[in-house]
């Protein structure tokens, strides 16, 4: 058994180490191709990313105007609520002067 299965297994090697090395040399003549065509057209390649990159940019962008306009929002808020509190405190202040006046008296 032993004696007709290792030159069964040499045969299975001397088999498949072609369609190993060919499997092989497809590859690399498939990557240098690849590396070819990046060099010939190197708008096709990098053109996803650009737009990756810019949609990434132009959402940063969106979220960045966003929060401005929301934090010029709250300002506005603020300044107006500052000045209803500083006309309160001046009717306040006229109040206590009326007041005070008219103690006087």
């Amino acid at each position: 058994m032993k004696s007709t299965s290792l030159p069964l297994f040499f045969v299975l090697l001397t088999l498949i180490n072609p369609l190993a090395q060919a499997d092989l040399i497809d590859d690399a003549v498939g990557n240098i191709q690849q590396a070819i065509n990046d060099a010939y057209k190197p708008d096709n390649s990098r053109s996803d990313d650009d737009d990756r990159y810019d949609a990434r940019r132009n959402s940063d962008s969106r979220q960045y105007n966003d929060r401005r306009k929301q934090l010029e929002d709250r300002r506005q808020r603020l300044d107006e609520r500052q000045r209803q509190l500083d006309d309160d405190r001046r009717r306040l202040e006229d109040d206590e002067r009326q007041l005070e006046n008219d103690y006087d008296r």
